[in-house]
């Protein structure tokens, strides 16, 4: 039975992730994107990768790039995030600046970023996995609470109320676990 699309992507999104902006320069022009599709993949090599899809400006330029930058955004910047993603309600476009850096563009005042070149891309369906190779790492300036997104929308981490969730109650059958 083939899976539905929508159905798909509302379980998907209930997987909490960060928010980056994925940002390389090509023909001397920058170009960025939002993701929440980035994952680390490697500690040796350090390799990390992102998801763009084969439609977007980004996904068509991955092929001539030679590096990119992650910046993981902070709590403050979904305006960034959602000028990056395209979203084009926005009364006016937020200030930002990027610096050079070993990789890619840096995008100034995000939590931490991480300059990569490079290492292979493999279609995904219809979008492309972009492995990258870690150059360089920065650590912006505390605090650095990272921007979230969950359900389709942006939120921030909260404290833990210390509670188990309903289903692990003592008593509700086998709890497995997997030391690493």
């Amino acid at each position: 039975m083939p899976i539905d699309i929508r159905a798909f992507r509302q379980t998907v999104s209930q997987f909490v992730t960060g928010v980056t902006v994925i940002a390389t320069e090509v023909d001397g022009e920058i170009r960025a994107m939002t993701a929440n599709a980035f994952t680390s993949v490697s500690l040796d090599p350090p390799l990390v990768l992102f998801c763009a899809s084969k439609m977007s400006k980004t996904g068509q330029l991955v092929h001539a790039a030679e590096g990119f930058s992650v910046n993981i955004l902070r709590q403050d910047q979904q305006a960034l995030s959602t000028y990056f993603a395209g979203v084009l309600n926005q009364p006016t476009r937020p200030p930002f600046h990027f610096v050079p850096w070993d990789g890619g563009p840096r995008l100034e005042g995000c939590a931490a970023a991480l300059g990569c070149a490079m290492h292979a891309i493999v279609e995904g369906g219809d979008h492309w996995i972009v492995l990258g190779r870690v150059l360089a790492l920065h650590h912006g300036i505390e605090p650095r609470h990272p921007l979230v997104f969950f359900s389709g929308r942006y939120g921030s981490l909260a404290a833990s109320s210390g509670g188990l969730a309903p289903d692990l109650q003592a008593g509700s059958g086998p709890i497995l676990s997997e030391h690493w």
